[in-house]
């Protein structure tokens, strides 16, 4: 049997990757740029980009780690929460039935109102960004949860229990590994959704943020600096959700790729 040659799979891996893709879009970004001369407030050239952010480096990389603080921890706490009400609606009709329906109400309530309400109950601090994203990211984890919990083979639960397993073996051995696939659906849409909501969360008063700086380009007419911010933001949520690429397919080593 012939073995594929390293170089290749090296060079394929290399073009499968987002890394590539990137490079891709930003060298096609570039050349029209050079051939149509859009203005550059429809596009600005990533060159000016580059000297832009250059610029205001240090303003820029404490805003990113501010945001990126205020993101992973209400991820982390909608996550969290999120995988514990999922569990408690899957084994308890009463909580499901009684509990749910609020949790499903509150996601009509608008993130600026939300968001107003917050500065109010914990002011103009880092919690009050960090409860933002947590409102954002509980919902879609405590969803999942649910139905990745529910989704569980009642043939395979029959088959443990005709061993003699029950209660929190089950639960451990059976329905976690089960759910878990969907569990990471759940997260996966949650980090984007924290994101979205520690930048908004900054816009009700903040002196760091990528939120912050985006109000500012914004209001001072800056397009260039406008697109520098919405790319950190976008190189923040690439870089989140390949950690939880990467987490999931060490967790659920098992499930087939597509």
């Amino acid at each position: 049997m012939k073995h594929a040659n390293p170089v290749d799979k090296l060079l394929q891996r290399g073009l499968q990757s987002p890394l590539f893709a990137l490079l891709v879009v930003g060298a096609l970004w570039e050349l029209a740029v050079l051939a149509f001369a859009p203005s550059p407030r429809v596009l600005p050239a990533l060159s000016a980009m580059a000297r832009d952010a250059w610029s205001v480096w240090p303003q820029l990389l404490a805003s990113f780690n501010r945001t990126l603080l205020e993101t992973v921890l209400g991820f982390a706490m909608g996550g969290v929460v999120g995988c514990l009400f999922g569990t408690v609606f899957t084994y308890s009709r009463f909580m499901e039935r009684s509990v749910f329906p609020l949790f499903v109400v509150s996601q009509t309530v608008p993130i600026v109102a939300f968001g107003a309400l917050i500065v109010i109950w914990f002011g103009n601090s880092l919690m009050a960004k960090v409860m933002t994203a947590f409102f954002l990211t509980f919902f879609p984890v405590t969803v999942n949860t649910l139905r990745g919990l529910k989704s569980c083979d009642p043939q395979r639960v029959a088959l443990m229990r005709s061993f003699g397993a029950r209660g929190l073996v089950l639960f451990i051995k059976l329905a976690v590994p089960s759910a878990l696939p969907q569990v990471m659906v759940g997260l996966r849409l949650g980090i984007g959704l924290s994101l979205i909501g520690s930048i908004v969360g900054e816009w009700f008063g903040e002196t760091v943020g990528l939120g912050v700086m985006l109000m500012e380009a914004m209001n001072a007419d800056m397009v260039v600096r406008l697109w520098v911010v919405m790319v950190a933001c976008g190189v923040m949520g690439m870089l989140l959700y390949g950690v939880l690429s990467f987490i999931e397919r060490r967790l659920v080593w098992w499930r087939s790729e597509a």
